[in-house]
């Protein structure tokens, strides 16, 4: 593998990568080619990634339309630019950088609106499996049984499972060179997504009442930004009672097991509440679960956030006239941060101790990239949070 980006600047690369070849078969940890990145392109040496919910989802195939073999999953890493393509004016070799799977051109309609996070061109698409500039991949590698190189698919405009990735580079965020680079992975998903659903959907007020419905990192992380804005009550519902010790010291302060519930959640919830919370957050990709947290509001303002990802056909569990007792529910991509805008504020204020989020809080488990079907499992299994991958 090459390491000197003077000499690797303009030629492919051939280093290490996690490929799926099928539906829940394990990842092949092989060489694959990397090309350079062409224009508008960045391509990134990454040092760190981890594993989100959305990459099991992917790897079992949950989601037959999404389906793309091979493929180099990923999206949630940290690391530095190798090299960039023609026209890249905003990153140089060398920067430390953190991907986002929801890019931001600057350019458009939606990135100069303040009322979206979207991009009209670089948004997150999960059916998207190539490159935007020419429809093809960057990458390619032997097929199981050897034979002539086949294309590999990207995913999620990032790809991190790999030690070298192409991105576009609206999908590419500079951020401080002294932020430690093993956290700041989070930033490309989880964090952003729960901190940001919590102060930027939501907008969490101080004193005001809260309910996560799934905790997992997302889930975990919206507990973290609700905390943060000062809710007077945050209530988490799961059933692995193994996740409430960590969602105590992220700020949760009341725990319902809804298997252990002789009534529906929201009816626990509402006397505990004294009518309903404030803030609801669906973070478990369940329709039931949604209908649970949308009802579990209180009535006249309350208000939920869809954040889990459904794979199922089935459409909301919902009638509209229940919408005019007040209560709204509402979408979230990426915390409704501008990646590219926002991000790189984010960590300075962070580094100057002015946002004190508990990165390491949600680190559970550290392994090399060669034990990334280990990682899976401990993801599959509801024993990490993130494991983090070191390349």
């Amino acid at each position: 593998m090459a390491s000197n980006g003077s000499t690797t600047v303009g030629h492919p690369i051939t280093c290490k990568a996690a490929i799926v070849w099928g539906p829940s078969e394990p990842l092949v940890i092989q060489e694959v080619r990397v090309d350079p990145p062409k224009r508008l392109e960045v391509r990134m040496k990454v040092l760190y990634t981890s594993i989100c919910h959305t990459d099991l989802s992917a790897w079992k195939g949950e989601n037959e339309s999404q389906c793309a073999y091979p493929r180099i999953l990923g999206h949630e890493a940290a690391g530095v630019v190798e090299s960039v393509g023609e026209g890249v004016e905003d990153l140089k070799p060398g920067d430390h950088v953190v991907p986002i799977f929801t890019g931001e051109c600057g350019s458009c309609s939606y990135c100069k609106s303040d009322m979206t996070n979207l991009c009209g061109d670089f948004r997150v698409n999960p059916l998207k499996s190539t490159m935007v500039g020419d429809g093809k991949t960057r990458f390619s590698a032997a097929g199981p049984t050897g034979g002539d190189p086949v294309p590999v698919y990207h995913f999620l405009n990032t790809s991190t499972f790999s030690e070298y990735t192409v991105l576009d580079s609206a999908c590419v965020v500079k951020i401080n060179p002294n932020a430690p680079l093993e956290r700041m992975c989070l930033l490309s998903c989880g964090i952003s997504t729960g901190v940001g659903a919590a102060w930027n959907t939501a907008n969490v007020t101080e004193g005001s009442t809260v309910a996560i419905f799934g905790l997992g990192a997302v889930g975990l992380a919206v507990a973290e930004g609700s905390r943060l804005r000062g809710a007077s009550k945050i209530i988490g519902v799961d059933i692995n009672p193994d996740k409430f010790a960590k969602g105590e010291e992220m700020g949760i302060t009341d725990f319902i097991n809804s298997k252990e519930c002789n009534k529906p959640v929201n009816q626990v919830i509402k006397e505990m509440t004294n009518g309903g919370v404030d803030y609801s957050f669906e973070c478990a990709g369940n329709l039931d679960v949604l209908r649970e947290a949308f009802i579990s509001t209180h009535d006249g303002w309350g208000r939920t956030i869809v954040l889990g990802i459904h794979p199922t056909p089935r459409m909301l569990p919902l009638h509209p006239m229940e919408l005019f007792d007040g209560r709204r529910i509402t979408g979230c991509v990426f915390g409704d941060f501008k990646g590219k805008s926002q991000l790189p504020d984010i960590v300075d204020k962070c580094m100057k101790g002015e946002i004190k989020i508990n990165f390491d809080g949600f680190i559970t488990h550290e392994l090399p990239f060669e034990e990334i079907n280990q990682a899976f499992q401990l993801l599959e299994e509801g024993k990490s949070l993130r494991c983090l991958l070191h390349l």
